[in-house]
């Protein structure tokens, strides 16, 4: 039995049908606290008896003095990969099984070699903060059943003296807390759902996700018109004689879990509907000792009835984050995504609730310039591809978002891109000295407007919504544990390109970085034009990791 065994970039996807390109000869370095990866990538190619088991078990085991992650890459299907309407950027615009989901391999998981058929694991390299500089090797070894050895590679890597800064860019994914209620079967915050929740919040920390989006009240979002999310209301309302009062209990036990996990920021939810901000979030509360929602689609945005109790939500809830802490660290939405026709609305309803909201930030989604020359959203979020406007204006802190739309040359997260057209943003982000980056869906597992709940495991375009890979970056694993996409580990990647970088200006200066960012290129990475193969980046690195490593030494 022959196996071909070979290193292969975590910048390449593997596609069960198709040999990868081995990794290039680029050498792989990393600081002290900087997690690096890459495959190895394996397909039984002959057989030594045709009575053979074509399909064969296989163990692989790993030797290294640095800590090593070792994740299988398990294919999962598209249906949906890119719009009819597509650029070149694609690995592939057919549906099929892709490679994205990342799972942790234990004595039960049943490693095979296929003949002619390609299969892959993800490496994470994990200095530790003190592990020692220097270069490193790698070994892993393909055993049989019985103890044969198939195949054996080593893989050499250095890691350099220094500690990555800490990430200053602010990072929101939208958890939604309803779809792991849903699809754990679970009740809304119950000892149970506030387990998940923790769990889930401790990995997207974990990824660079430094801001969580509060339920305060369930999030109008993605809700088709007159329909209902599961509630998900973590401020009790009870109403008495027409009077309001509000138990922050739950609040105060979700933040808790936030603070602990390490959340540096919190968003609230989003105050009136989307796409338009016509009308009141859906609101529960307990009227006369009945529950019952008071608020909703039926409901106004800028009638009396909401306005009074927003009057009277507001103060209180802005003093709870002032008892908790965290109100120089919380960002509030009005609507989200309104558009140039909105602008009247928008401001209407946002006048509604600056009067409460002093001190406060309020960031919104939103990609037409009028927003901000209106002074309607001092800090807009405009998506990439509409980027350029809000980059010649005074903002006091640049923000971006990707979502379903952004699917013509500028970088996203679908499972058909190139996985450097992922990893490039972090380069982009601090060419154009982004603030913040906003991306909708940390884990929506419903289709389209929440009408129906999916299995991501086997519907990974939400139900024909969107290409494969935009409304979900992790998987719910067993246990309520949330298990990595191969796409939020490359967008974590671009987070520690995107430290490298900040790090690298303030020990050589911009034009220093930018003469390493644009080496071999025509032109610096723009949003539009970049280079979409894995080995510019990989090479960008070296060059910037030597520049660094180098100054450190003066």
């Amino acid at each position: 039995m022959f196996v071909t065994l070979k290193w292969v970039s975590a910048l390449e996807k593997v596609f069960l049908d198709t040999e990868p390109a081995s990794y290039p000869d680029i050498a792989l370095t990393g600081f002290q606290n900087e997690m690096l990866s890459l495959q190895a990538a394996w397909s039984l190619t002959s057989m030594e008896d045709k009575e053979w088991d074509h399909r064969p078990r296989v163990k692989i085991s790993i030797d290294c003095d640095v800590p090593v992650r070792m994740r299988r890459v398990t294919q999962v299907p598209v249906r949906f990969p890119c719009f009819p309407e597509h650029d070149g950027g694609y690995l592939r615009t057919t549906p099929g099984l892709f490679p994205d989901l990342l799972e942790d391999i234990t004595e039960k998981t049943h490693l095979r070699a296929y003949k002619d058929i390609w299969s892959a694991v993800w490496l994470d390299i994990q200095p530790t903060g003190d592990t020692l500089p220097g270069k490193k090797t790698l070994t892993l070894t393909m055993k049989d059943m019985e103890g044969k050895v198939l195949a054996q590679q080593e893989f050499h890597f250095e890691i350099l003296p220094g500690l990555l800064p800490q990430q200053e860019i602010i990072h929101a994914r939208w958890l939604h807390a309803d779809c792991l209620a849903q699809y754990y079967n679970v009740p809304v915050f119950s000892d149970q759902h506030f387990a998940i929740l923790e769990r889930f919040i401790r990995h997207a920390v974990q990824r660079g996700i430094n801001m969580i989006l509060v339920p305060t009240h369930t999030p109008p979002l993605d809700t088709s018109v007159g329909g209902e999310r599961l509630t998900t209301q973590l401020v009790q309302v009870k109403v008495d004689n027409g009077q309001y009062a509000f138990d922050f209990s739950l609040l105060r036990r979700y933040i808790d879990i936030c603070q602990r996990a390490g959340v540096q920021y919190y968003e609230i939810a989003h105050l009136f509907t989307q796409w338009g901000a016509h009308f009141a979030p859906k609101i529960v509360a307990t009227v006369d000792g009945c529950e019952q929602r008071i608020f909703g689609w039926d409901t106004e945005a800028t009638g009396a009835a909401y306005h009074a109790f927003l009057d009277a939500y507001l103060p209180a809830l802005t003093q709870e984050l002032k008892n908790l802490g965290i109100a120089d660290q919380t960002y509030f939405h009005i609507s989200d995504e309104p558009s140039a026709a909105h602008i009247d609305q928008y401001l209407a309803v946002k006048a509604m609730v600056t009067p409460h909201l002093k001190g406060f930030k309020i960031i919104d989604a939103l990609s037409d310039i009028k927003f901000f020359e209106s002074g309607a959203v001092p800090l807009p979020i405009p998506a990439t591809n509409h980027i350029e406007p809000f980059l010649q204006a005074d903002i006091k802190e640049r923000w971006t978002y990707y979502c379903i739309s952004q699917h013509w040359k500028v970088s996203n997260t679908f499972l058909a891109m190139p996985s450097a057209r992922t990893r490039i943003i972090g380069t982009q982000m601090y060419r154009y000295g982004i603030t913040g980056f906003l991306q909708w869906a940390y884990n929506f597992y419903n289709s389209q407007y929440s009408d129906t709940v999916i299995n991501p495991f086997l519907v990974t375009d939400s139900d024909g919504f969107a290409p494969a890979g935009d409304t979900f970056q992790v998987y719910p694993g067993p246990g309520g544990v949330p298990q990595d996409s191969l796409r939020m580990m490359l967008f974590f990647h671009a987070l520690q390109d995107n430290r490298a970088l900040r790090w690298a200006e303030q020990l050589a200066g911009k034009d220093q970085v930018e003469s390493v960012v644009a080496a071999g290129l025509d032109a610096p990475p723009t949003w539009t034009e970049y280079p979409m193969d894995g080995e510019y980046l990989l090479a960008m690195r070296t060059r910037l990791n030597r520049l660094i490593a180098d100054k450190q030494k003066l």
